[in-house]
């Protein structure tokens, strides 16, 4: 977060961001009604279960809404810049 960022959606915000922090959790669940099962951790997963792999955390547009990976803001901010 040490650089600046720029909405790839409304190009406008450079300055009204929400970080979304994602913190997963594996979950078994009883298929006939949904409850949690099991709350599992990573080295308890089986080989179908797959580990998440996503963005620890995303960056919300305070203006607009739109929700991106942090690279789509940077991007945004350095393409704007190189144009002046």
């Amino acid at each position: 977060m040490a650089s600046p960022y720029l909405c790839p959606n409304c190009k406008s915000n450079r300055m009204r961001f929400n970080i979304v922090e994602q913190v997963p959790r594996s979950v078994r669940l009883d298929p006939q009604n949904g409850n949690v099962v099991a709350e599992l951790s990573p080295d308890q997963l089986d080989p179908f279960h797959q580990p998440y792999t996503g963005e620890s955390y995303l960056v919300q547009c305070g203006v607009c809404g739109v929700m991106e990976r942090e690279e789509s803001f940077i991007k945004m901010a350095q393409h704007v810049q190189y144009q002046r």
